[in-house]
């Protein structure tokens, strides 16, 4: 009798001791479930199957919750990106250059600005009629009230060197004037580079429409090519297709992005980013954000916080606004109101190869007193070029 009540004791601790077991392993399952969900997942180009079982350290980094000295995270390397079997990695080209050779894109706004200016100023004699027809000319080409009087007025002290110019030195003045207002002197070099061992750190802002996202990857394959390591911060979380391209482009070319949960915290995102960035040592982090309407104020007030969340982690070395080109003045309205929610530093003028009017470059310029650093010359992944003021005003000039 005693050994039966011994084995029914036993029995009972065990069965404690399994109904223990199992809910202590529930409630691990959900708080890590819970985590996950809530967290930021480091994606790179998907390597081989693992032979053994990964580790969660290199898959999710989770618990994001802000600030973030209260969350234990694990510790990021940022190796060489493996891709997938049978995908290989594309190299883009070097950005040095690219803007001359794409300057053919420009063509149909030669024939709205350069040439239309080189047929005038090639008549004999100027009258009055013809300059105010080179006046609309480059009205036409949005270049501006300002920069217009200005170019106009140059050319009216040349007047009398142009009824002598042969057509060769005729282009040469032209594009020495078109030069002049393009802002030769305003710096745009592109703030990517490490600094006091911190990486650069892009954020890109801009309005619906605009092709921001598709910009941000551009930006990844530019840095890429100039041999720089990079980490995207995908902080549309609005909009879960630009988390899904952003990561595309990373992919294609090795490179770390870092995405959140659909309907997230943008500013997590941008702040897990940057955080990843420090870690892998990386020479850029670029964080795209989600497209805002210039005239919602909340909005704008919520991109601001991005910036400041972010800089928790380090500075904001650039911020660039990019604008479509084709909206003309419209794009200027808009670049004024950014101006005022965070601190833009460059501009990114995208479609200038469609029926955009180059002259946009000049107002945006003058009128914000913000350099254009990148254009966007037509929808290949590598046609996006850094903005050279004198290869832009002989693209624009036309001949030779």
């Amino acid at each position: 009798m005693e050994y039966v009540l011994i084995a029914i004791g036993i029995l009972v601790v065990a069965v404690v001791l399994g109904i223990s077991l199992l809910t202590s392993r529930g409630r691990r399952t959900t708080r890590l479930d819970d985590d996950a969900a809530a967290g930021t997942t480091l994606t790179r180009p998907r390597p081989p199957a693992p032979t053994e079982e990964p580790q969660p350290s290199g898959a999710t980094a989770s618990g994001l919750g802000l600030p973030p000295e209260t969350v234990e995270v694990p510790e990021v390397e940022l190796p060489p990106a493996e891709p997938e079997p049978g995908l290989l990695l594309e190299t883009p080209p070097p950005s040095a250059g690219r803007l001359v050779r794409l300057r053919s894109r420009l063509a149909r706004s030669q024939s709205s600005l350069g040439r239309g200016l080189l047929t005038v100023l090639a008549r004999e004699k100027l009258t009055e009629d013809d300059w105010e027809e080179i006046e609309e000319t480059l009205l036409a080409a949005d270049v501006g009230v300002a920069a217009t009087t200005q170019i106009v007025e140059r050319l009216r002290t040349q007047s009398m060197v142009l009824a002598t110019a042969s057509g060769p030195e005729l282009r040469e003045l032209l594009v020495d004037n078109l030069t002049a207002v393009l802002g030769p002197d305003l710096d745009r070099t592109l703030g990517a580079a490490r600094h006091d061992g911190l990486p650069g750190v892009l954020l890109v802002v801009g309005v619906n429409g605009a092709g921001k996202t598709t910009t941000v990857g551009k930006i990844a394959r530019v840095l890429v090519g100039d041999g720089k390591s990079v980490v995207l911060g995908a902080a549309d979380t609005f909009r879960a297709a630009a988390a899904d391209q952003l990561e595309t482009w990373g992919e294609r070319v090795g490179v770390l992005t870092v995405r959140g949960r659909e309907g997230g915290d943008p500013a997590s995102v941008a702040f897990e980013s940057v955080r990843t960035g420090i870690e892998g040592e990386a020479d850029t982090v670029v964080i795209d954000t989600a497209g805002r309407l210039h005239t919602k104020s909340g909005l704008m007030d919520e991109l601001g916080k991005v910036k400041r969340v972010a800089e928790k982690q380090a500075p904001i070395t650039e911020v660039l606004l990019v604008l479509d080109a084709t909206t003309g003045q419209n794009g200027v309205v808009q670049a004024r109101v950014f101006t005022e929610a965070v601190d833009v530093t460059g501009v990114v003028l995208t479609k200038l190869d469609g029926t955009a009017k180059g002259g946009i470059v000049v107002s945006v310029q003058r009128e914000l007193g913000i350099p254009v650093k990148l254009v966007g010359l037509g929808e290949g992944p590598d046609d996006l070029a850094p903005f050279e003021p004198r290869a832009f005003a002989e693209a624009l000039v036309g001949g030779e």
